[in-house]
Parts: C-alpha cells; structure tokens; sequence
C-alpha cells in the first residue's frame, strides 16, 4: 500500500483515542447493555426456560450468554455505521478536500479508513467478551486452552470481515451526504430493522415468515452466528430452541460476509471516484 494508506489510518486512531468521551461512551453503552438489560432480561428467561428438559450431552446456555454474542455484534454495527461521520466532518472542514485532491489513489483513502474502523471493532469487541465474562457471561464453556484461542480469533475474524463491510457502506453514505443530521437519519434508519430484524436477542425461528427472510438474509445474523459458534459451541439450548451449527454453516456465513464486503467496497469506491467536494 501507498504511504498515504498508513496516514490515513493513523490519523483516524490519533482522532479516536483523543476523543476520550466517544472513546468511553462506545465502551460503556455495551456494558450498559449487558449489565442492566442482559441481567435483568436473564434473570426473567432463565426462569422460564430452565426447567425444560434438554437433549443429553447438549450445554443449555443462560440468556446473558445468548445475548452476550448479539451485544459485541450490536456494537460492531453500531460503531461500523456511525464511523461515516469523520468523513462528513472532513467534508465540511475543508481536510476531505485536500485529501481527495493530493495523488493519494482513492481506494486507499477507503482502505485507510476501513482498518482504523477494524482496529476499534475489535477493541470493543475484546473488552467487551472481558466485561461480559467478569458479569457471569457463559463464553467458551469447558474448551481446552487451544480451544478459546481459535475461538477467540475466530470471533476477531468474523467482527473485522462484518466491520469493514459497513464502514465501506457508511462512508459511501457519508461522502454523498451534506449534513450530519441527514447522515445521522440515514443510519438510524438502517440500524434500527438490521439489529432487530436478527438473531442478537431473540430466536428467530418465532418470526413471522416476512422477517424470518429477511433475517436469513441478514450480514449481522451471519456475525451472530460465527461469534456463538466460536463462544459457545456448535450445539446448544437457550430460550427453549436448540442450536447446531456445522463447519459448513459457519463457512458459508463467513463467506457472505466476505461478499457482502466486497459489494460494499466497490459501492464506497464508485462514490469516492465520483465525490466533487467544494
């Protein structure tokens, strides 16, 4: 990569860990999460769903587990999309255009941004599996050290393939957008249907048959999917519905995430090439 590439990312984590109140308060809204809504919810589901039998040899998992996954996968969409506001800001402050205008190409102004955006999912993503283990969260139940350590970069390597996916969408959003509270409309539009419309707190095998498409078709229950995987185990019982994922299953969820990157890459590319900023 061009040197330029190295500039970008830097300057985007310089800007990220100088911020200290976005740096804690994208800390803390997922620890928030879990220790009042995932304990307070669990306490009432385990309840519930305890007292039915399960399969033998099948680990029946607590709602905190189960909701564990869809915390770290909700604040890797979270912090994904809202990372286009740099680029507006950029925008508005006149860095964007000296940017866009130096010889530095336009794919690695995007790819730049994409692994500043990377770095910080996967730090919230360790801090947060640290957290929600120190409350009582389930993760890797009876794996062997070897065990939790592929399973912990396999976690890392679904929330960076799912990150950069939509950072890519949310700085093709950013780049075509004036206003940061258009661009702040947009990406509550999209975030709300994408993390309920998924698996992060609820079964979806209750869904009606409209959402349960759309959830199959979702890039967040395919991060889901691969961080319960990788932290639970490929069967399991929660909330009354039994889980089995094979090799497969995790390999194909991986593999749409990869497309769906792609597509978004090639989405934020054409923007970038055809962004006149004044």
């Amino acid at each position: 990569m061009a040197p330029g590439f190295y500039t970008i990312y830097w300057r985007d984590m310089i800007r990220y860990f100088r911020f200290k109140t976005l740096l804690f308060s994208s800390l803390l809204q997922p620890a928030i999460w879990l220790a009042f809504f995932g304990i307070a919810m669990a306490a009432n589901f385990d309840q519930l769903y305890t007292k039915i039998p399960v399969p033998a040899g099948v680990v029946q998992v607590g709602y905190l587990t189960f909701m564990g996954a869809g915390v770290i996968a909700m604040t890797t969409l979270f912090t994904s999309l809202f990372s286009g506001i740099v680029i507006l800001f950029d925008k508005n402050w006149g860095l964007m255009r000296e940017i866009l205008a130096s010889p530095l190409r336009r794919e690695n102004i995007i790819a730049g941004l994409g692994l500043s955006g990377v770095t910080k999912s996967i730090i919230q993503a360790i801090i947060i599996m640290g957290f929600g283990m120190l409350i009582g969260v389930g993760f890797f139940p009876g794996f062997t050290p070897l065990h939790v350590l592929v399973s912990f970069f396999g976690i890392l390597a679904f929330v960076s393939v799912f990150a950069i996916g939509f950072i890519f969408l949310s700085a093709a959003i950013a780049v075509s957008m004036e206003s940061p509270e258009g661009l702040q409309g947009v990406i509550t539009l999209l975030t709300m249907p994408i993390f309920f419309a998924s698996n992060a707190l609820y079964p979806t095998a209750g869904f009606p048959e409209v959402l349960r498409i759309i959830a199959s078709w979702n890039p967040l229950t395919y991060l889901i999917n691969g961080i319960r995987y990788y932290a639970i185990g490929d069967r399991f019982v929660s909330l009354g519905a039994e889980y089995t994922f094979t090799g497969m299953d995790i390999a194909v969820s991986f593999l749409a995430l990869v497309l769906f990157t792609t597509l978004m890459f090639l989405l934020a590319l054409w923007r970038f090439r055809k962004a006149v900023v004044t």
